[in-house]
């Protein structure tokens, strides 16, 4: 298993326009705050994200709030309307002004550790600077998870990707953050992924939420204790290539 693993991961090639991955726009900037965008957006067909993402202004998240809805009146995408696109954008500029993610975030993941908690802190500090609220604003950037529990939980696979992408470093992950240890990351876990895991034998867990993508994390962690999610482009190329 390990090498079926081991061989599905092609750090050359692995992202591109042929092979497009919202990641492919996120480097272009080397940023937190735009990657964070690009992460969220992360949902639906891959070509369209991307596309989505190509037509950011991201020099937005510098500007007054007004000038940032006039800029975006005529953006969407699936569940977000423009109001919602733009509030993002406001939220970030001004969660910038507080300090930077990486540092909201590690004032809770420090405590144990534990990504959850830093996740929790960044959701948080999010719903204090901007009262905004909308369906597909909620979609965006979620709830705060809750204290102590897992089952029944959103996998919020889209952040655990953002994080994927800060904390690692190798030719596909950015490597941003330098005080999070990639051995505390949490597989970033969607429909896709968990159906591929199970058939793999690496899940056993049949519901779809936090608690299979901490089984999964944990599975993974058999062939590379420091560094399981490593193995997240594998097991999604692995679906996608439908050898699995």
């Amino acid at each position: 298993m390990k090498q079926l693993l081991e061989n599905a991961r092609d750090e050359f090639f692995e992202v591109s326009y042929e092979k497009p991955d919202p990641i492919l726009v996120a480097k272009r900037y080397k940023d937190e705050k735009i990657a964070l965008i690009c992460s969220l957006f992360a949902y639906g067909k891959a070509s369209l994200i991307v596309k989505f993402l190509d037509s950011l202004d991201f020099e937005l998240l510098k500007k007054d709030d007004e000038i940032i809805k006039q800029n975006t009146k005529n953006l969407y995408y699936r569940f977000q309307n423009s109001l919602d696109v733009a509030n993002l954008f406001i939220t970030l500029k001004r969660v910038s002004f507080e300090d930077s993610l990486e540092e909201i975030f590690y004032k809770g993941y420090k405590k144990e550790n534990l990504v959850i908690d830093g996740l929790r802190e960044l959701i948080t500090s999010f719903k204090k600077v901007n009262s905004y609220d909308s369906k597909g604003y909620r979609f965006l950037i979620g709830n705060p998870p809750p204290l102590n529990k897992i089952t029944g939980v959103s996998p919020y696979k889209r952040w655990n990707m953002f994080f994927r992408w800060m904390v690692r470093k190798d030719r596909v992950d950015m490597g941003l953050w330098k005080r999070v240890d990639k051995k505390d990351l949490i597989i970033p876990l969607d429909t896709h992924t968990f159906s591929v895991s199970l058939k793999l034998g690496l899940l056993t867990r049949k519901t779809y939420d936090l608690k299979a993508a901490i089984e999964l994390t944990n599975s993974l962690k058999r062939f590379d204790r420091d560094d399981p999610v490593k193995y997240d482009f594998a097991i999604y190329r692995l679906g996608q290539s439908k050898s699995i």
